[in-house]
């Protein structure tokens, strides 16, 4: 994961009849093989970001390059949308045929890809989802989350080497946000590239690298426990931080001295634990 897979230089994006830029000077490097997850409010530029990814958009300035190629590259387009795979937020607005089995094969038809490799590709990505069993059934039929884990599968099915999910469980229930967290999981461990954009917290404890955005600019930029343990610079910018950092900040506000980077349940509760342990054996002397 050394290399850098998608890079962003100095990009600039200004929506036509806004009142500012969306993304005001952006670098970023995403590394091959890497999860990045991008967190910021509405407004904060990510999903003009992850539009960057793929050429959906292009920057007003500055440049974005996959594998070393320039998304303006109008003659590399076909192959960059190979390449980087999208999941957008309605599920609905991406299920194209009748059946589940015919809305995955749609991508790889229209690349050209002979039947038979079809045919493979599709089952192997309704597997990877588990959504096999469910390749007869007419997609409207679904659940929100069991259309999600489809659309996934169809980009699955292009055999992309990086896939951005912009915001996929905003529409979704709880269930059906476990059934698409947990096909990323699955997606993770093939070694393949995603970016997910959320503003859900407890999405992002587990990427490599987390970028927090506000005002078209990169905020913060690290690993999560290092990115939400900055609790001042984040609050300073409205933004929250998961339940176990509030919990530990708070705490060291009435005296503790908690690690803020503690972030999933387990650890916050051994942190805490740790601490009164520590504190009864202090009295105790």
């Amino acid at each position: 994961m050394n290399d850098a897979f998608i890079r962003l230089e100095q990009v600039h994006y200004h929506y036509p009849d806004a009142p500012a830029e969306a993304l005001r000077g952006v670098d970023l490097e995403i590394a091959r093989g890497s999860f990045v997850a991008v967190l910021g409010h509405n407004g904060s530029g990510k999903s003009t970001l992850a539009k960057h990814l793929n050429a959906i958009l292009l920057p007003t300035a500055g440049r974005v390059l996959v594998n070393g190629r320039d998304t303006a590259d109008e003659d590399g387009l076909l192959e960059l949308r190979r390449t980087v795979g999208m999941v957008f937020q309605n599920p609905d607005n991406q299920m194209v045929a009748n059946v589940v089995e015919d809305d995955v094969a749609f991508a790889p038809e229209n690349l050209g890809v002979p039947p038979a490799e079809i045919r493979r590709r599709v089952d192997a990505a309704l597997e990877q989802v588990g959504m096999y069993a469910f390749r007869l059934h007419a997609p409207h039929m679904l659940s929100g989350g069991q259309k999600q884990r489809v659309a996934i599968a169809g980009v699955i099915a292009m055999e992309p080497q990086c896939i951005v999910l912009d915001e996929p469980t905003a529409m979704l229930d709880p269930a059906g946000r476990r059934e698409v967290l947990a096909a990323m999981e699955k997606l993770r461990r093939t070694g393949i590239t995603i970016v997910l954009i959320t503003h859900h917290m407890d999405e992002v404890v587990d990427a490599d690298r987390l970028i927090v955005m506000s005002q078209g600019r990169i905020l913060a930029d690290g690993k999560p426990p290092q990115v939400f343990s900055q609790v001042e610079e984040l609050k300073a910018h409205a933004l929250s931080v998961p339940a176990t950092t509030e919990l530990l900040y708070r705490l060291n506000h009435r005296g503790f001295s908690l690690p803020l980077g503690a972030l999933s349940v387990d650890a916050c509760a051994d942190a805490i634990a740790a601490a009164l342990g520590r504190g009864s054996r202090d009295t105790a002397r």
